[in-house]
Protein backbone atom coordinates (compact mmCIF):
# COMPACT_ATOMS: atom_id res chain seq x y z
CA UNK A 1 0.00 0.00 0.00
CA UNK A 2 2.91 2.50 0.13
CA UNK A 3 3.32 2.52 -2.99
CA UNK A 4 -0.34 3.19 -4.01
CA UNK A 5 -0.01 6.38 -1.34
CA UNK A 6 3.61 7.45 -3.27
CA UNK A 7 1.69 7.23 -6.75
CA UNK A 8 -0.99 9.31 -4.70
CA UNK A 9 1.21 12.02 -4.05
CA UNK A 10 2.86 11.86 -7.41
CA UNK A 11 -0.42 12.51 -8.52
CA UNK A 12 -1.05 15.43 -6.30
CA UNK A 13 2.59 16.63 -6.81
CA UNK A 14 2.10 16.27 -10.67
CA UNK A 15 -1.53 18.44 -10.40
CA UNK A 16 0.32 21.10 -8.01
CA UNK A 17 2.67 21.55 -11.20
CA UNK A 18 0.04 21.56 -13.49
CA UNK A 19 -1.12 24.84 -11.56
CA UNK A 20 2.39 26.79 -11.44
CA UNK A 21 3.51 24.91 -7.90
CA UNK A 22 7.35 24.96 -7.51
CA UNK A 23 7.01 23.14 -4.28
CA UNK A 24 5.44 20.31 -6.10
CA UNK A 25 8.19 19.91 -8.85
CA UNK A 26 10.65 19.70 -5.74
CA UNK A 27 8.54 17.21 -4.26
CA UNK A 28 8.70 15.01 -7.14
CA UNK A 29 12.34 15.57 -7.36
CA UNK A 30 12.77 14.55 -3.76
CA UNK A 31 10.87 11.57 -4.14
CA UNK A 32 12.17 10.11 -7.42
CA UNK A 33 15.59 11.42 -8.63
CA UNK A 34 17.65 9.08 -7.25
CA UNK A 35 15.52 6.65 -9.22
CA UNK A 36 15.42 7.90 -12.19
CA UNK A 37 18.56 9.14 -12.29
CA UNK A 38 19.56 4.77 -12.36
CA UNK A 39 17.32 4.11 -14.85
CA UNK A 40 18.54 7.04 -17.47
CA UNK A 41 21.95 5.60 -16.19
CA UNK A 42 21.20 1.71 -17.39
CA UNK A 43 20.17 3.21 -20.62
CA UNK A 44 22.43 5.91 -21.34
CA UNK A 45 25.46 3.85 -19.70
CA UNK A 46 27.31 7.22 -18.58
CA UNK A 47 26.25 9.26 -15.52
CA UNK A 48 26.99 12.32 -16.41
CA UNK A 49 24.48 11.68 -19.70
CA UNK A 50 21.59 10.05 -17.13
CA UNK A 51 21.82 13.45 -15.01
CA UNK A 52 21.62 15.82 -18.45
CA UNK A 53 18.37 13.01 -19.44
CA UNK A 54 17.12 13.86 -15.97
CA UNK A 55 17.21 17.18 -15.78
CA UNK A 56 15.67 17.67 -19.30
CA UNK A 57 12.89 15.58 -18.05
CA UNK A 58 12.17 17.26 -15.22
CA UNK A 59 11.67 20.57 -17.13
CA UNK A 60 9.04 18.43 -19.45
CA UNK A 61 7.37 16.84 -16.50
CA UNK A 62 6.87 21.07 -15.11
CA UNK A 63 5.64 21.67 -19.46
CA UNK A 64 3.35 19.16 -19.80
CA UNK A 65 2.59 18.66 -16.02
CA UNK A 66 -1.20 19.45 -17.30
CA UNK A 67 -1.33 16.76 -19.70
CA UNK A 68 -0.91 13.98 -17.50
CA UNK A 69 -4.18 11.93 -17.33
CA UNK A 70 -4.92 9.43 -13.68
CA UNK A 71 -7.46 7.42 -15.70
CA UNK A 72 -4.75 6.67 -18.33
CA UNK A 73 -2.42 5.28 -15.83
CA UNK A 74 -0.23 6.40 -12.84
CA UNK A 75 1.60 9.45 -12.18
CA UNK A 76 4.65 7.55 -11.55
CA UNK A 77 4.74 5.49 -15.08
CA UNK A 78 3.89 8.95 -16.72
CA UNK A 79 7.38 10.35 -14.90
CA UNK A 80 9.18 7.43 -15.69
CA UNK A 81 8.02 7.32 -19.46
CA UNK A 82 9.30 10.54 -19.93
CA UNK A 83 12.92 9.75 -18.64
CA UNK A 84 13.05 6.44 -20.40
CA UNK A 85 11.87 8.37 -24.16
CA UNK A 86 14.41 11.02 -23.02
CA UNK A 87 17.14 8.66 -22.61
CA UNK A 88 16.06 6.34 -25.42
CA UNK A 89 15.88 9.65 -27.75
CA UNK A 90 19.75 11.07 -26.39
CA UNK A 91 21.03 7.41 -27.61
CA UNK A 92 18.89 7.63 -30.71
CA UNK A 93 20.28 10.81 -31.56
CA UNK A 94 23.59 9.56 -31.79
CA UNK A 95 25.00 11.22 -28.84
CA UNK A 96 25.33 8.16 -27.08
CA UNK A 97 26.41 5.00 -28.63
CA UNK A 98 26.86 1.66 -27.35
CA UNK A 99 30.30 -0.49 -27.79
CA UNK A 100 29.64 -3.97 -27.94
CA UNK A 101 31.50 -4.49 -24.94
CA UNK A 102 29.21 -2.56 -22.71
CA UNK A 103 26.41 -4.58 -24.42
CA UNK A 104 28.72 -7.80 -23.55
CA UNK A 105 28.77 -6.31 -19.76
CA UNK A 106 24.94 -6.49 -18.58
CA UNK A 107 24.96 -8.40 -15.24
CA UNK A 108 22.85 -11.27 -15.37
CA UNK A 109 21.97 -11.68 -12.03
CA UNK A 110 21.51 -7.97 -11.51
CA UNK A 111 19.27 -7.36 -13.82
CA UNK A 112 16.67 -10.64 -13.39
CA UNK A 113 16.77 -9.06 -9.69
CA UNK A 114 15.69 -5.43 -10.66
CA UNK A 115 13.11 -7.10 -12.83
CA UNK A 116 11.89 -9.69 -10.20
CA UNK A 117 11.91 -6.53 -7.61
CA UNK A 118 9.78 -4.27 -10.05
CA UNK A 119 7.40 -7.42 -10.21
CA UNK A 120 6.95 -7.56 -6.91
CA UNK A 121 6.37 -3.80 -6.08
CA UNK A 122 3.77 -3.74 -7.90
CA UNK A 123 0.29 -3.57 -5.83
CA UNK A 124 -1.16 -7.55 -6.43
CA UNK A 125 -4.86 -5.82 -6.03
CA UNK A 126 -4.21 -3.78 -9.51
CA UNK A 127 -5.40 -4.62 -12.39
CA UNK A 128 -1.63 -4.25 -14.24
CA UNK A 129 -0.44 -6.61 -11.74
CA UNK A 130 -3.05 -9.09 -12.73
CA UNK A 131 -2.57 -8.53 -17.05
CA UNK A 132 0.67 -8.68 -16.18
CA UNK A 133 0.91 -12.19 -14.58
CA UNK A 134 -1.51 -13.81 -17.10
CA UNK A 135 1.15 -13.28 -20.01
CA UNK A 136 3.84 -15.85 -20.61
CA UNK A 137 6.90 -15.06 -18.00
CA UNK A 138 9.11 -15.02 -20.93
CA UNK A 139 6.96 -12.59 -22.31
CA UNK A 140 6.49 -10.60 -19.37
CA UNK A 141 10.16 -10.15 -18.65
CA UNK A 142 10.79 -8.97 -22.28
CA UNK A 143 8.03 -6.13 -21.51
CA UNK A 144 9.05 -5.38 -17.69
CA UNK A 145 13.12 -5.37 -19.43
CA UNK A 146 11.72 -2.55 -21.90
CA UNK A 147 10.14 -0.69 -19.58
CA UNK A 148 11.57 -1.07 -16.42
CA UNK A 149 15.25 -1.49 -17.36
CA UNK A 150 15.34 0.72 -20.12
CA UNK A 151 16.47 -1.75 -22.46
CA UNK A 152 16.45 -1.74 -26.50
CA UNK A 153 15.03 -4.55 -28.17
CA UNK A 154 18.07 -5.99 -29.24
CA UNK A 155 19.25 -5.79 -25.79
CA UNK A 156 16.37 -7.88 -24.66
CA UNK A 157 16.76 -10.28 -27.80
CA UNK A 158 20.69 -10.61 -26.16
CA UNK A 159 19.57 -11.70 -22.97
CA UNK A 160 16.74 -13.90 -23.48
CA UNK A 161 18.66 -15.57 -26.10
CA UNK A 162 16.01 -14.79 -29.00
CA UNK A 163 16.22 -13.47 -32.57
CA UNK A 164 15.31 -9.85 -32.47
CA UNK A 165 12.09 -10.09 -35.06
CA UNK A 166 10.94 -12.98 -32.27
CA UNK A 167 12.08 -10.78 -29.20
CA UNK A 168 10.09 -7.30 -31.16
CA UNK A 169 7.63 -9.22 -31.85
CA UNK A 170 6.88 -11.05 -28.28
CA UNK A 171 6.77 -7.47 -26.78
CA UNK A 172 4.25 -6.00 -29.42
CA UNK A 173 1.89 -9.23 -29.13
CA UNK A 174 2.46 -8.71 -25.02
CA UNK A 175 1.86 -5.36 -24.95
CA UNK A 176 -1.39 -5.57 -27.39
CA UNK A 177 -2.52 -8.26 -24.58
CA UNK A 178 -1.77 -6.12 -22.11
CA UNK A 179 -3.76 -3.06 -23.38
CA UNK A 180 -6.65 -5.85 -24.34
CA UNK A 181 -6.76 -6.80 -20.80
CA UNK A 182 -6.21 -3.24 -19.38
CA UNK A 183 -9.42 -1.78 -21.61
Amino acid sequence: MLITAQSDDLGQALSGCASGDRMALRRIFDQESGRLVSIAQRIVRRRDLAEEVVQESFIRIWTHAHQYQPDRGSARGWIYAIVRNRALNLIRDGKREHSMEEIESFRESEETEEIMIAWQRLDRNTRLYECLGALEERKRNGILMAYVGGYSHGEIAGKLQLPLGTAKSWIRRGLMALRECMA
